[in-house]
């Protein structure tokens, strides 16, 4: 038994250093983050090597899908939607596919990304966007293959692909203007009424100034045309918290009854418990 034990923890003990070694991946992975204009664009792929071979028309066939890099997809995530060749994609994560010709390169986004290279059974219904961009030639080989974001402007960048003598890139367009005139008309229009309620929200929990909490609260309620039940409810906790229980309980009434409208049970419930307890 003793020399079982004594095999067993050998045994483990070698299966644990086995299982602690680490080796280089041929393709290692790499992780692109870039802000273009006020879009933030990640870039997650893994960069194969030549190592002597051949690439395009060869290890990478002419007019075939490929995965652009090496491994799992090749993933490309835009925060807000962009424009490319006139068409939108939408913001979210797509894999990032192309068929590369001896002229040019068709780039297809791919809203399925959990696929190990290539899917086995392409759905066109997955692509999002297709286009197609000029190959030019590269004065330099490049060994590993590269993408990059490049040739920033506050309006549009170029993914560029480049592997070998090859070069690829696409123009992308991100709705810098659209979301700057927002902002500033935001900012230049004052505090909005979740601004308010946030506020007088904190300030209520925290322990903080009640009175201007039920300042906040009160201009929260003016700038909102829906008045809903979870703001009055904390009007009514606040009117409570300043020893005002009559107009808690009349506040807490109004809650009642916007939650009854919306089907909402817990505040239902919470308002009638406090209606109770303050006309106690």
């Amino acid at each position: 038994m003793k020399k079982l034990l004594i095999a067993l923890a050998i045994f483990i003990t070698q299966f644990t250093i086995e299982a602690q070694v680490q080796t280089p991946q041929q393709s290692p992975k790499a992780t692109l983050n870039q802000m273009v204009g006020l879009t933030d664009v990640e870039i997650v792929y893994s960069r194969p090597s030549a190592r002597g071979r051949a690439v395009f028309g060869n290890l990478v066939p002419f007019g075939k899908l490929w995965r652009t890099g090496a491994n799992e997809n090749t993933t490309v995530s835009f925060s807000d939607d962009v424009v490319i060749d006139g068409k939108t994609l939408k913001k979210g994560k797509y894999a990032l596919y192309t068929v590369p010709s001896s002229q040019s390169w068709e780039v297809i986004f791919y809203t399925a990304t959990n696929n190990w290279g290539t899917p086995e059974e392409f759905n066109e219904a997955n692509v999002a966007l297709r286009t197609t961009v000029k190959e030019e030639s590269l004065p330099k080989r490049t060994e590993t293959f590269t993408i990059g974001l490049n040739g920033l402007d506050t309006n549009f960048g170029y993914l560029e692909m480049y592997w070998e003598n090859s070069y690829a890139a696409l123009k992308f367009e991100v709705p810098t203007q659209k979301i700057a005139t927002a902002s500033i008309e935001k900012a230049l229009a004052g505090p909005s009424s979740a601004d308010y309620f946030a506020s007088a929200q904190y300030l209520f929990q925290s322990n903080g100034d009640v009175a201007k909490s039920r300042a906040y609260m009160d201009k929260a309620l003016e700038l909102s045309a829906e008045k809903p039940f979870y703001y009055l409810r904390l009007k009514s906790l606040i009117q409570a918290k300043q020893g005002d229980k009559k107009g808690a309980i009349e506040t807490a009434k109004l809650s009642l009854a916007a939650s009854e409208k919306a089907g909402n049970q817990d505040y239902v419930k919470m308002n009638k418990d406090s209606i109770s307890e303050w006309g106690k």
